[in-house]
């Protein structure tokens, strides 16, 4: 028989209890700066989704190994979502009832393999959904921090400043994030959803260290090790 794996989770902030990891759900092009850096119109396309899976998670001060079938790792630095209840056709004026808390995370992407999905209209998973592609923070509980509406989000790597925005810079906000994707899936407890980067995305190597920080969320730091 094959033995049970471990649920993936992350720690919650003044809790010893985890929170389980059930689906990881990313929001693509959510900053307009980011939209134009990628080619896209920020005043005309409608939210869209991609998956990772939940294995994908990376705690703070974990390693990310070097993806295989890659020579393009890029960093995008993302307010994370975390769901304590679920449902669908979830209505925006509804959806903050649903949210235990929020963290920061990396949604890590193999660009190179990215650009060719696009050319052949193939689509993103293997270059979204890899190994340790989801870096992701302490998640800190709503009833300790509220629902940050603004505050600076930034990334840098080796302690260099690489993106920086505002989380009032999101197109979508979270609330109407959350009615877009219950409209899609039904949601679930557990689930965490990547709300999209601002602009400054870029490459990282072997032995880079990547420090996220969002809107006084825990930080997150990770260090990109040579290819597992």
């Amino acid at each position: 028989m094959i033995a049970p794996w471990a649920l993936p989770s992350l720690p919650v902030v003044g809790d010893r209890r985890r929170f389980p990891v059930r689906r990881i759900f990313c929001v693509g092009r959510n900053y307009a700066a980011h939209t134009r850096e990628m080619g896209g119109d920020p005043t005309r396309e409608p939210p869209f989704f991609f998956m990772k899976p939940g294995e994908a998670i990376v705690a703070d001060g974990g390693e990310v190994p070097f993806p295989l079938a890659t020579k393009d790792l890029h960093h995008e630095v993302e307010l994370v979502v975390a769901l304590r209840t679920g449902g669908s056709n979830i209505p925006p004026a509804a959806a903050e009832s649903h949210i235990f808390g929020y963290a920061v995370g990396i949604d890590l992407t193999r660009r190179d393999i990215q650009a060719i999905a696009k050319q052949r209209a193939w689509p993103w998973d293997a270059a979204k959904g890899f190994d340790h592609s989801a870096p992701c923070g302490a998640v800190q509980p709503v009833a300790e921090i509220g629902h940050p509406k603004r505050g600076t989000i930034t990334l840098d790597v080796d302690g260099a400043r690489r993106q920086e925005g505002d989380l009032a810079q999101m197109i979508w906000s979270v609330p109407e994030i959350i009615g877009h994707l219950s409209r899609l899936f039904t949601l679930q407890p557990g689930d965490l959803v990547f709300t999209g980067t601002p602009a400054g995305v870029g490459p990282v190597v072997a032995g880079n260290r990547l420090t996220a920080e969002a809107a006084g969320l825990p930080p997150l730091t990770v260090t990109v090790s040579a290819t597992a």
